[in-house]
């Protein structure tokens, strides 16, 4: 039996979620009949919907379902939760079997303070459906430990699935340069938790770097204290690609009030053949791909790797072998086999 899979997301969001979406819509299609549902919430009130989605829609020949009274599927997996941390009601109403929340976002912030008022979120989804299970599928083991701590301090009907809903990294590869430079870079979407504080990021883009670039600056630029040394670029302002030409180095440091989900920067930035710094916490998710570092170690590694650039590419090509296992027929196989197990309900209508 064809399984029918239904995806509930509001279309406007402009970073990663989307991302994983755009590419996720092809690996279910080979799987699954698939259907999309488009909610408008109050969070991304009067923007356009993200282009990667539009374009994927159109090229798989799918419209989107705006706002319907009532859907009935399968499965309904919706992504993201956090889009309704501004909506006070939720007009649609879901009917199915398994209705899965995908958490981009961590439940927990690293302190142990919420990282958005789940329970509203999800409660908001669970007054407005009838389920045989609402099961949460984590995109990382780090975010899935943020699951579990809010599941066992909780009393909610949503259970943890056991299946990691991992954003498909199937980027071009291309080979790592041979004669490694010191050129850095990150790139992010925009907003104060992506990055460190300032004394930080002087530390990891330093003058004495032959380059330093960041795209998604839009604080910076605004703020126009930036180092004058630093190449910025608001989020979005140019493609991707060229601007990890630039670089031979990815380092990715975020704000400690902050820990990334998932963080699809950095397998975006190995396969472009990057050698990727990181901190440990999200060098977990990515393990042999990334290096893992404290920021004051980041210019002897970036040293001791431009001094033996053959130890530069074979990391590099390790890493990018590493990443493979986030491909889109590993996503296809690990979903299939998980939505093919017998459901085993969290709500007894009995």
């Amino acid at each position: 039996m064809t399984k029918e899979v239904t995806l509930v997301l509001d279309p406007r969001f402009p970073g990663g979620t989307s991302s994983a979406v755009a590419r996720e819509l092809y690996a279910l299609s080979g799987i699954a009949r698939v259907r999309v549902v488009a909610i408008s919430s109050n969070m991304f009130k009067g923007a356009a919907d993200n282009p990667k989605l539009t374009s994927v829609f159109e090229e798989l020949g799918i419209i989107p379902e705006v706002d319907p009274v009532v859907v009935t599927s399968d499965t309904i997996v919706l992504h993201n939760p956090s889009f309704l941390k501004f909506n006070n009601s939720l007009s649609t109403r879901f009917v199915c079997n398994r209705m899965i929340a995908v958490s981009h976002e961590n439940f927990l912030r690293p302190n142990g303070s919420p990282g958005f008022d789940v329970d509203k979120c999800l409660s908001l989804i669970s007054k407005n459906t009838l389920a045989r299970s609402h099961l949460i599928a984590p995109v990382s083991g780090y975010n899935r430990g943020t699951v579990e701590r809010w599941l066992d301090a909780s009393d909610t009907p949503w259970k943890l699935a056991e299946v990691d809903w991992f954003n498909i990294c199937d980027f071009e590869t291309l080979a790592p340069n041979p004669k490694p430079a010191d050129r850095r870079g990150r790139l992010s979407r925009a907003g104060f938790e992506k990055f460190p504080d300032v004394e930080t990021m002087n530390m990891l883009f330093p003058p004495h770097a032959e380059y330093c670039g960041i795209l998604g600056a839009d604080s910076f630029l605004i703020g126009g204290d930036a180092p004058s040394h630093w190449d910025l670029y608001r989020f979005q302002e140019i493609p991707i690609e060229p601007f990890l030409d630039r670089i031979d180095f990815f380092v990715y440091f975020t704000h400690p009030g902050l820990q990334e989900s998932f963080g699809r920067v950095i397998p975006e930035a190995v396969a472009a053949g990057k050698l990727v710094i990181t901190d440990s916490l999200t060098a977990k998710t990515f393990g042999s791909a990334v290096i893992s570092a404290q920021p004051n170690e980041v210019d002897a590694i970036i040293a001791y790797y431009i001094a033996h650039p053959r130890s530069y590419v074979d990391h590099v090509q390790k890493a990018q072998v590493a990443i493979t296992r986030f491909s889109a027929a590993q996503f296809s196989t690990s979903i299939d086999d998980f939505l093919s197990k017998p459901l085993e309900a969290t709500i007894d209508f009995m």
